[in-house]
């Protein structure tokens, strides 16, 4: 019979640009002020790309060049990368070829997936199967997004939100009862109005009148993704736990995606979770898009313990959402040898 292989998560990289960008600096740009903004949204800062020659693929790079690093993983170990985002560097080429030729993996292919915030969740599944099957032996799944590049900085319903950085997770098999042990994903096509970048794809052409028209920005229903937001990433949780016959006693961490603290906030106690169970960073990166779970696991993973039940969770545009329960594994370190 069959081996039957987990996919368990172990190594982790991170990026944020240098630059901060204050609540402060935004009172400067829009009609907002700092008070509000923390009290609407969580954020106090966010992290901006100021160098127009640092694209997606860069700080998706470099995310990945820190995993390979702090997990002691040599560039033709990898087989595959997939870069999940909405931002990418072009339309035609891939984000993830890119990234593979910069960071010299010779042996990996590299495509990239795009569900906008719930992206991440959706390519760890992608890659977790490719584990669970055999076929390959180490995957890496990176969340990168340039998000300043699709924000009107006129807008203050929109540009006092995203951020911009990238996260990085290495898969590979594990017999043991660690890694990805469930997903719960769900897609609601009529709620695409509500946050979008309406100009750019094959829909809408980039043009003089889309330039003019400013339709190459995000724009946003706060209001709709509000609580959509809540009831959809509430639901898919309540899915996982019944499915894997768990209370919310048992979750030791939940790992939202970080849109708006008041929509964390009420999922955890929609699900009956302690302020210590539900991780946040918002306050210092803001939405990052498919990039806020990655970093959100590379930010507090000394927090976390062999064998703790964690749900990773996110809502995002498409309307695109769900849940993923994961059985947190052991972590390669710089000194540990490289096992195949």
């Amino acid at each position: 019979m069959r081996t039957r292989y987990n996919a368990v998560i172990t190594a982790l990289g991170g990026y944020v640009p240098d630059t901060i960008l204050t609540n402060h600096d935004l009172e400067e740009l829009v009609d907002t002020n700092s008070e509000w903004i923390v009290s609407r949204t969580g954020i106090k800062e966010r992290r901006i790309v100021k160098d127009p020659n640092i694209a997606t693929s860069d700080m998706a790079t470099l995310a990945l060049l820190r995993l390979m690093e702090d997990g002691n993983v040599q560039p033709d170990e990898i087989d595959c990368v997939i870069v999940s985002t909405s931002t990418p560097d072009y339309v035609m080429v891939s984000t993830g070829s890119m990234v593979c030729e910069k960071a010299g993996l010779k042996n990996a292919w590299g495509i990239d997936t795009n569900a906008a915030c719930s992206g991440f969740l959706y390519a760890l599944t992608l890659g977790a199967s490719m584990i669970e099957s055999g076929r390959s032996k180490k995957v890496v799944v990176i969340g990168a997004d340039k998000n300043s590049s699709i924000v009107n900085y006129t807008d203050r319903n929109t540009c006092i939100l995203f951020g911009d950085g990238a996260g990085a997770v290495l898969l590979e098999k594990t017999e043991e009862e660690f890694g990805l042990m469930d997903s719960f994903f769900r897609t609601d096509g009529s709620g695409k109005e509500n946050l979008i970048v309406t100009a750019g794809g094959s829909k809408n052409p980039a043009s003089q009148e889309t330039l003019d028209q400013k339709l190459h920005y995000v724009r946003q229903d706060g209001r709709v993704v509000f609580k959509a937001a809540i009831q959809g990433m509430t639901d898919t949780c309540n899915e996982i736990l019944k499915a894997n016959h768990l209370q919310s006693s048992q979750i030791d961490h939940l790992v939202p995606h970080q849109a708006n603290l008041r929509i964390i906030q009420a999922v955890g106690d929609n699900l009956g979770l302690s302020a210590e169970q539900v991780k946040i960073n918002i306050d210092r990166y803001g939405n990052t898009t498919a990039a806020t779970i990655p970093l959100c696991l590379w930010d507090y993973q000394k927090d976390f313990k062999a064998g703790d039940n964690m749900i990773l969770t996110a809502f995002g545009a498409g309307f695109s959402w769900g849940a993923t329960y994961l059985k947190w594994g052991k972590l390669r370190h710089k000194t540990s040898e490289n096992e195949d």
